[in-house]
């Protein structure tokens, strides 16, 4: 089974044979607007079942339509859809190796690092390949499933604290933007930078709780390159129920890194009691929606 499956309200689903009957029942429940069909070539087509079971968020189910319109589910993913803009930098797609999945990759430079998430909106992706029409991406709405996590306690800070914070970060990522591009000035700046922080946490390290040194963080986690380790802000948060099972789950919209994205996790999986204001720590699969330049 998907590990991230519990995400979205289905952690009583532990066997191949209950997957098995479940996607069968989603199937053959789904409405014509659920189920869309994209024509690859003469002989093969690439068939999506959406099943919304709580707001944004649900189960994928692809697979191959036959001549008499029954269709043979191939995978699924769990999904939740954000409707955050979340980046607008530059991104490129690429087709995983195994099956009809494609992964984009974020040259972010408020995270430090190239984020790779799973494409959430293949089958648009696919027909605008298969059309030769321009797949340039304008931004992206980011959003994760986790399946452990905990609350924090937030980090108390004065307004003009949070003010300096947000103008240091976005001085970082203007350094980071100029670094790429060869600025040796740049470089040498952050660099400084690095050992001075270094310095610093070296020093607070002795006396003080780590979690009141890092405010929030962002970093991969694992061998798979879409699932990361964050600690960010709750500055919305909604309790909804799969309407399948009755399972609560918790929509929570994140802010990491001065990223915002959404994360659904089970609420028999968070932790803490979650608050806007408190924080989220947990690993995350990282999903998006990529959209497209007219």
């Amino acid at each position: 089974m998907h590990k991230f499956l519990r995400a979205v309200g289905f952690s009583m689903y532990q066997k191949k044979h209950d997957i098995e009957a479940l996607l069968a029942e989603l199937i053959s429940d789904a409405a014509p607007a659920q189920i869309r069909k994209l024509q690859l070539d003469s002989e093969t087509n690439l068939c999506q079942v959406r099943t919304e079971l709580a707001p944004d968020m649900g189960i994928d189910i692809f697979g191959e339509m036959d001549a008499l319109g029954n269709i043979k589910p191939e995978y699924y993913l769990p999904y939740l859809v954000s409707h955050e803009l979340s980046s607008e930098a530059d991104c490129s797609i690429q087709r995983h190796t195994e099956k009809e999945t494609y992964a984009g990759l974020l040259d972010e430079s408020r995270v430090g690092i190239s984020l790779i998430f799973y494409l959430e909106n293949v089958l648009e992706y696919r027909k605008r390949s298969l059309a030769r029409e321009n797949t340039d991406t304008s931004y992206v709405n980011l959003s994760a499933l986790s399946v452990k996590g905990k609350i924090l306690l937030p980090v108390k800070k004065s307004a003009k604290q949070v003010e300096k914070a947000r103008v240091a970060s976005r001085e970082r990522s203007n350094l980071m933007e100029a670094a790429k591009k060869g600025d040796e000035d740049a470089m040498e700046t952050l660099t400084i930078e690095d050992i001075d922080l270094y310095s610093q946490i070296s020093r607070r390290v002795m006396k003080e709780d780590i979690y009141s040194i890092i405010d929030s963080c962002f970093m991969p986690c694992g061998i798979e390159c879409d699932q990361y380790a964050i600690i960010g802000d709750i500055i919305h948060m909604d309790l909804v129920n799969n309407r399948m099972t009755g399972e609560s789950i918790y929509n929570l919209k994140i802010d990491c890194n001065d990223m915002i994205f959404h994360v659904a996790i089970n609420q028999r999986d968070l932790m803490g009691e979650p608050e806007v204001g408190r924080r989220f720590k947990g690993q995350i699969w990282m999903m998006g929606t990529v959209k497209f330049r007219s």
